[in-house]
């Protein structure tokens, strides 16, 4: 069964000759093996970082942040004939991209060690550690110092009585 339909066939309205064929074909093929030798670039650097004593550091993460932006506007350039456009356009549709993505990875960057710093962590009521040590030491569970932190014994001995008289109550 044929599909018939007034457009004209793609190989008459392209006009595309064996000539052309093997250009575009040379022109992937060209993009492919720029791609994979980013990619093993990258491979190998992340093998190697910890040896090279970079691991963790700002280079790394900027290292891997600029080819993986690279291969994505690649990708997009050739892959989505974006490369054929005016440079207007090009810069109109990967510019606001380019800076979200910048923007979320800073995020990531910024916002994801914020909770490894003393300063940050959050700061518990003191009535909810005293409960908190209470309840540990009745069910001999270990008490974290984190718990202990600001809180006298005499607070502690004093609650302990408190939750003592209220069970023996009921």
């Amino acid at each position: 069964m044929e599909f018939h339909d007034n457009y004209p066939q793609y190989e008459t309205m392209y006009q595309h000759d064996e000539a052309h064929g093997k250009q575009i074909r040379s022109k992937l093929w060209k993009v492919f093996w720029l791609l994979l030798a980013i990619t093993l670039l990258e491979l190998f650097v992340g093998f190697k970082a910890t040896s090279w004593g970079l691991l963790g550091s700002t280079f790394l993460k900027f290292f891997f942040i600029f080819f993986t932006l690279v291969k994505a506007g690649g990708i997009v350039l050739v892959f989505m004939h974006l490369i054929d456009e005016t440079k207007f356009f090009r810069y109109a549709v990967l510019l606001p991209y380019s800076v979200f993505i910048l923007y979320l990875i800073f995020i990531i960057l910024v916002e994801g060690t914020y909770c490894g710093y003393p300063a940050n962590k959050t700061s518990l009521d003191k009535n909810y550690k005293i409960q908190q040590i209470v309840l540990r030491k009745y069910h001999k569970q270990p008490v974290p110092a984190e718990l202990t932190e600001g809180i006298s014994e005499q607070e502690i001995a004093a609650a302990e009585a408190a939750a003592a008289t209220e069970t023996h109550a009921e």
